[in-house]
């Protein structure tokens, strides 16, 4: 069985254009990108589902995840196709050869994937705008240095940017900048006894669900992060998603936030909020069986959209 997530944009519509499709297959996810110019956003839905299929092999197991109601509905309701008959064509060809089934995701809820598809297509289409630097790695022995996960890609700024010329703690102005899409990612870790751990694997807690009543404490959070943090800009969240899981072997509850958004600066303040008020939640409903807890680890994993981007090694 093989998932496919996909998504589709252009800069213009008509204009330059890119596409994205996460494939899963058998538990390895491999990223496929590329784009047009000019062309239109539905061609760029189309075509992320026409090369996610084209790289798995016939006859396979496939599930489309697209938030495009023109691919979908066309593929399964009939719709009439008055347009880009070429690319209708090449699906249709693709569709055949493979088992498939479609599935319909509500853009910008959340869903991990289906955001990096978007990311993903977005990029490409701000790269082929003249936007944004294409991403390339120096080939093996070419000079410069390559660049290592764990480093920005564009340098860091030589001043601290909250801080005016006479030293004042100062919001910063980013009325001049473009809207762009935003997504940043965070992480942290709360390590407890092993009975903590299975107390809450067996909701066994006085206090109740304890990954549930912190999920939705982290997603709360990151909404009011601009009331927590003075010189933070309050942002139009497009989507939270604040996942703990449970680690055995550390004797932990991992968490894992991603936020996202359409906006002039970063959610990564967002995203790291979330993950600290779910981490202290955690900690208040187990306080009372293991006040020893430790949370640890609590750091920006990536983000992207802006002028700079960041992936942080493991």
């Amino acid at each position: 069985m093989v998932d496919i997530y996909t998504d589709g944009a252009c800069s213009g519509n008509p204009g330059p254009g890119g596409w994205g499709a996460i494939v899963i297959d058998d538990g390895n996810k491999r990223v496929l990108r590329g784009g047009d110019d000019p062309t239109t956003n539905n061609r760029m839905e189309m075509l992320a589902v026409i090369e996610g299929l084209r790289s798995v092999p016939k006859s396979s197991q496939v599930t489309i995840h697209t938030d495009s109601t023109y691919v979908i509905n066309t593929m399964t309701k009939g719709w009439k196709r008055k347009a880009n008959q070429d690319l209708w064509a090449m699906l249709d060809d693709q569709v055949y050869a493979r088992r498939v089934s479609w599935q319909w995701v509500r853009g910008h809820s959340g869903h991990v994937l289906n955001e990096e598809a978007d990311s993903v297509a977005f990029e490409e289409s701000q790269t082929r705008a003249g936007r944004m630097k294409p991403r390339r790695q120096p080939p093996s022995g070419a000079s410069g240095a390559p660049k290592i996960p764990g480093t920005p890609k564009t340098p860091e700024p030589a001043t601290l940017t909250h801080v005016d010329a006479a030293g004042q703690a100062t919001m910063v102005d980013v009325g001049a900048k473009p809207e762009t899409r935003r997504v940043a990612k965070a992480e942290g870790r709360v390590n407890m006894k092993p009975e903590t751990v299975r107390l809450i694997s067996e909701n066994a807690m006085k206090k109740g669900d304890v990954l549930g009543v912190a999920r939705v404490a982290g997603i709360m959070a990151a909404k009011r992060a601009p009331d927590l943090i003075p010189l933070c800009h309050p942002l139009p969240l497009d989507a939270i998603t604040v996942d703990l899981t449970i680690d055995d072997d550390t004797s932990s509850v991992h968490i894992e936030a991603t936020a996202s958004t359409s906006a002039k600066t970063g959610v990564e303040m967002e995203a790291l909020t979330a993950v600290s008020v779910a981490a202290l939640t955690v900690y208040d409903m187990c306080k009372a069986v293991d006040r020893g807890m430790r949370i640890d680890g609590v750091r920006l994993l990536s983000k992207t959209g802006g002028k700079s981007e960041y992936i942080f090694a493991p």
